[in-house]
């Protein structure tokens, strides 16, 4: 949260081949219209740029946004990125098409909330909030 203004800052990220970007644009507006600064790094990111773009734009929370069916590869890897860089206290937040089982095996590596696809706009804000709130 800026120190000054305790405005959230949300960086939402695809990565990977996912080309499908629609739904992350929505998110990223919903998350603004509700006061957040919101950054979109753009499709097809690696794991190490968003954790750097991360870094960087000192985000509270790193939502990561999969449609492809890689979530079980990406997002570990992108937690041992932001540990490695000493930023493992950015919260990050998987959303998109991800089962129930590997929602949960992503919550005991270190995901702080993971969202899916159906998952309404006030959901989505109220769920951001309450992950940065934890950081």
């Amino acid at each position: 949260m800026d120190e000054t203004t305790g405005v959230i800052r949300v960086l939402l990220a695809k990565v990977g081949l996912d080309g499908h970007d629609r739904g992350v644009k929505v998110v990223a507006r919903s998350l603004r219209d509700a006061g957040m600064d919101v950054v979109y790094t753009g499709l097809h990111r690696t794991p190490a740029e968003v954790v750097q773009a991360a870094v960087q734009e000192d985000v509270d929370v790193l939502g990561v946004s999969l449609l492809s069916g890689a979530h079980m590869g990406i997002i570990p890897v992108i937690l041992k990125l932001l540990k490695d860089a000493g930023a493992a206290d950015i919260r990050v937040v998987a959303g998109g098409v991800i089962p129930d089982d590997d929602a949960e095996e992503l919550k005991t590596q270190g995901v702080a909330e993971v969202l899916f696809q159906d998952s309404p706009p006030d959901e989505i804000v109220a769920t951001i909030r309450r992950v940065a709130a934890g950081r």
